[in-house]
């Protein structure tokens, strides 16, 4: 790693201050300008406001420059909670308003559906948020002993290069772990292992004694470490596990029969999951996103309804509460047998589930996509969309589908796919703060033939 990480680029050591007034903003936070016909992104800056910077970087195509002093401030500027803010890298929205937030990410959903999907939703839907604080429940937190300083650093990495950040707390994380990242970092420091812990993996459930931490370790951990571990999880009333090696390596050393779950009330479902497992990071907002795919979709008692991309069965075991039966599908078998345990657990029996690569390109073969109709669709796929199991919705004939997505742009790209290609409506669309003070957008479409 580079020993001249604050050196300026050259150039522009001496850069003058520069007055402007920014016209947009991009979705990792950036202020938008024009100087001389040329873009500039100038970190720190929100649209409306007339701003002093200074270049920090010259590119072909674009500048990127950084606020030194905000002349005229947009009404949608606020003061960061954070002290980090600005420094560490998982945040980037924090001084703009939690309401203004949520605009600028629903302008970007539509902006992205009418210039990508060429479609423009009948109806926009109210944006579903919940505390904007405290809210995240999942992370991977880089560890690392600093022999220089003497100390241990926990937590996410610096805006601007790959170093971790120094963090007293963190606002943003469950209270169970934003509260107590110095109590990591001492933790860190005490143990012989210390040099080879290079992160912690977090993940809170609901109910008592729902925050569990899998320490990563290069080495064999000496029976002090060990101990010292043992000791922590019973003071902060943690579930400790250890990762020696690969993710099947993962096991739990306290207590002696974890459990991690959470739940959806107005269902009445709980679904359990392990450390590693992917689940919704944001749970009040995962329980508002649930009951709207559900209305949205609104299954009758005698459907069938297929859930794409399945997961643990966050919307199945909802939906199967209400439909005739419901087809799971899922690319991980772990996650597919872990889903078919969930539905057990929960008395729900009209469940299947299939194991399948939906992003593969032999589906046709599939016996669950051989069925000659499914009245409703569902599907939550990851960032790359679902273009491959889109191009066979045709065949399917599904009277109304619901899309949840994580990221606009896929999004717009598989609209076109179901308005233009295949005859779906775009009835609605609307987005979801699932990841406050980020740039990440979360949205949902229904759709209609």
């Amino acid at each position: 790693m580079s020993r001249h990480r604050n050196r300026k680029p050259k150039g522009i050591q001496n850069s003058p201050l520069i007055e402007t007034t920014i016209e947009s903003l991009t979705l990792e936070g950036q202020g938008v300008t024009h100087i001389e016909g040329k873009t500039v992104f100038i970190d720190g800056a929100l649209p409306g406001e007339t701003v002093a910077f200074r270049y920090t970087s010259h590119k072909p195509k674009h500048d990127i420059g950084k606020v030194e002093t905000i002349l005229s401030p947009s009404p949608d500027r606020v003061e960061p909670r954070c002290e980090h803010f600005g420094v560490c890298g998982a945040c980037s929205w924090q001084h703009i308003s939690l309401e203004a937030q949520i605009r600028y990410k629903q302008r970007a959903m539509l902006d992205n559906l009418k210039h990508i999907g060429k479609a423009e939703p009948e109806t926009v839907f109210a944006p579903l948020t919940a505390e904007g604080w405290a809210y995240r429940r999942k992370a991977r937190l880089g560890a690392k002993w600093v022999r220089k300083k003497d100390k241990a650093l926990v937590g996410f990495r610096e805006k601007e290069g790959g170093f971790l950040a120094e963090l007293n707390r963190c606002e943003i994380l469950h209270p169970s772990l934003g509260e107590h990242l110095l109590d990591f970092q001492a933790l860190i420091a005490s143990l012989d292992a210390r040099e080879s812990l290079p992160q912690i993996e977090v993940a809170v459930g609901d109910g008592d004694n729902a925050t569990a931490l899998i320490f990563r370790h290069m080495e064999e951990l000496s029976e002090g470490d060990t101990e010292k571990l043992l000791a922590f999880g019973k003071q902060f009333n943690y579930q400790i596990y250890l990762q020696p090696k690969g993710p099947e390596t993962v096991h739990c050393i306290w207590p002696e029969n974890p459990a991690l779950y959470y739940e959806h009330p107005q269902f009445n479902t709980k679904v359990g999951f392990m450390p590693l497992d992917f689940i919704q990071v944001n749970q009040p907002l995962n329980r508002k996103m649930v009951a709207r795919a559900l209305e949205l979709l609104a299954p009758e008692p005698t459907d069938t309804v297929l859930d794409l991309f399945c997961g643990l069965g966050n919307f199945t075991l909802p939906l199967a509460r209400v439909a005739a039966q419901v087809i799971g599908v899922e690319g991980e078998q772990t996650m597919v047998e872990r889903a078919r345990a969930a539905a057990h657990a929960n008395g729900i029996m009209n469940t299947d589930y299939h194991v399948c690569n939906l992003m593969g390109d032999n589906l046709q073969h599939e016996p669950w996509l051989k069925k000659n109709r499914y009245d409703k669709i569902l599907l939550d796929p990851p960032r790359a969309g679902a273009k491959e199991i889109i191009a066979h919705f045709g065949k399917l004939n599904a009277g109304r589908i619901v899309y949840v997505s994580c990221d606009p742009a896929t999004l717009a790209r598989d609209t076109y796919e179901l308005v233009h290609e295949h005859g779906y409506r775009l009835v609605g669309a609307g987005v979801m703060d699932m990841f406050p003070h980020t740039s990440h957008v979360e949205s949902i479409a229904v759709f209609e033939k």
